[in-house]
This record gives structure tokens, sequence and C-alpha cells, in this order.
């Protein structure tokens, strides 16, 4: 039977107790009850449910939308997380050199990250803007005209994509720079020993090292980029022609917009499902302990 004599361990119990409960009254019960959802027949919040069991999953899958959503979500992801992680180790071998102001430098590159996302939507929309934008006007006057940016569709996906590498790399290239500090100098030093030029040091030394953080970031950034939502609502709506509504956005409309509370949740709860899916392969293969105990 566990025992608390000291002020400590009942310190230690209160706040055991009161993550528990933020985690089930936050967390958990809001969950549980998108699923219970997504079992229901209902056209609106307030009007009475009809038990349908896995309809709804059953239509969702049936229909075109959502695997052209998931399609959309996926090369979203896949797109931002590659140049996150490729625009964040290079900022990060950068920061980490000695410079003149090296300080101030390293906090204005994380300023990207600190800004509301609602605030970078509306900066790029102002730079992109039909008739008064900063890069509308640059482009007419090189003579591209005014490009229709959020009217073409791979033009809208590109854009939402510049929005998102720009403002969450900083979190990458901070993680990045955190890890650089923990590698020993001696490695670099004994391979450049070797013969080993700069190129052969950071592929055999320096990558090796950041492995454990870049198995964390890219399982972080995978998940937080497939769930993003309000960017993509913020810039685009998920238009043009559907080419930027992937499953968050989709559930949204569905659930808010039509009042198909019972296909939003069920589009929810199958989003939730194949990223927990994912998850669960993504560490069997790269466990954050390391199978040989070498990460």
């Amino acid at each position: 039977m566990l025992s608390f004599r000291t002020t400590s361990d009942k310190l230690l119990l209160v706040f055991f107790i009161a993550s528990v409960a933020v985690t089930l009254v936050l967390i958990l019960f809001p969950a549980l009850h998108a699923i219970q959802l997504s079992f229901y027949q209902s056209e609106s919040f307030v009007s009475a449910r009809t038990w349908i069991g896995i309809g709804n999953y059953l239509r969702v899958l049936n229909e075109p939308g959502f695997w052209r959503a998931f399609l959309i979500g996926l090369n979203f992801s896949v797109l931002t997380i590659v140049l996150q992680v490729v625009l964040g180790i290079a900022c990060a071998l950068l920061l980490d050199q000695p410079f003149f102001g090296r300080p101030v430098i390293r906090g204005l590159a994380i300023l990207p990250y600190l800004l509301p996302t609602v605030v970078v939507a509306v900066a790029f929309q102002w730079l992109l803007d039909g008739s008064l934008g900063l890069l509308t006007i640059w482009a007419e006057r090189l003579g591209f005209g005014r490009p229709a940016w959020f009217e073409h569709p791979t033009m809208a996906m590109l854009i939402v994509v510049v929005a998102s590498v720009w403002t969450w790399t900083p979190f990458v290239t901070i993680s990045f720079l955190a890890a650089l500090q923990t590698i020993p100098k001696s490695l670099h030093e004994a391979a450049r020993v070797d013969g080993a030029g700069p190129w052969s040091r950071f592929w055999h030394v320096t990558i090796p090292m950041l492995v454990p953080m870049l198995t964390v970031i890219v399982l972080l950034r995978s998940i937080w980029m497939f769930n993003k939502f309000d960017i993509i609502w913020l810039m685009t709506k998920g238009g043009p022609l559907s080419a930027t509504e992937h499953l968050p956005v989709l559930a949204y409309r569905r659930a808010f917009m039509q009042y198909d509370v019972g296909g939003g949740a069920a589009i929810a709860t199958l989003s939730f499902a194949v990223l927990s899916l994912l998850i669960i392969v993504y560490f069997y293969f790269y466990p954050l302990d390391g199978k040989d105990g070498n990460q």
C-alpha cells in the first residue's frame, strides 16, 4: 500500500490527480463523445439522434471526397515535414557556427513561430492580394501579369505549404540546434584528424547524432501537420475546387456547415484511427529507446 509521508509526496499526488482530471475533461471525454456521435445519424447538434452503427463510416468511406481529402492531407504533411526538416537542419547548422550577433539572430530566428496563426494567414493574404498585394505588384512589374494566387489549385496548395513551413520551421531549427549542442566536439575533431571533410563529418557524425531528435521531430510534425486546420481554413477554406480540403477541413465543413454531425464525427474518427496506426508503425520501426541501444 502506498504511503505519502512527506509534503513533497502529497504535492506530487495532487499534481498527478490534477493532470489526470485535466486529461479526462479536456481530451478523453471530448474524444469519446466525438466517437460516440459517429455512430448516430443527426442533422444538427440539437436534433434527435438515430443509432445507425457503422452506417456513417460506410457512407464516408464510399465517398470519393474522403479519399481525395486523405491524399491532399498526406501530400500536405509530407511536403511540409520534409521542407521543415531540411531547412531546420540547415538553419541549425548555420546558427551553430560562431559569428557576430549570433544570440540576436538566434532570438529572431524563432520569431515566426511566436506569431499567431491568424496573423500569418492575414499577412500572406495581404502579400498575395490580387490588387494591392506586394508580391502581386512585383510579379506584374516583372512581366508575369497579376497571378491569381488563390484561384489556381496547385498554387493555392503551394502557398499553404510555404506559409506552414515559414511558420513552423523555427521550432524544428531550435530543436535541432539544441541537439547539436549535445554533440561532443571531440567526435568532429577525431573525424577531422582521420581526414574526413565537412560533408563526410556531417553525414557520418552529425546526422547519426541527430537521429533521436529527428525521430521525435518527424513524429510530432506528422501529428501536427496531418491535423493542421487553422492555417488552411484561414487562407483557403479548403479551396479552390477543394484543392486544399484535407480531412480536418472536410470534417469541419461536414459537421458545422452541412450539419451532418455523424458524418463529420466519422471523418474525424477515421482520421484519428489512421494517424494512430501510422504512429504505431512509426514507433515499431523507430522506437524512441532504440532496439540496439545506440540511440
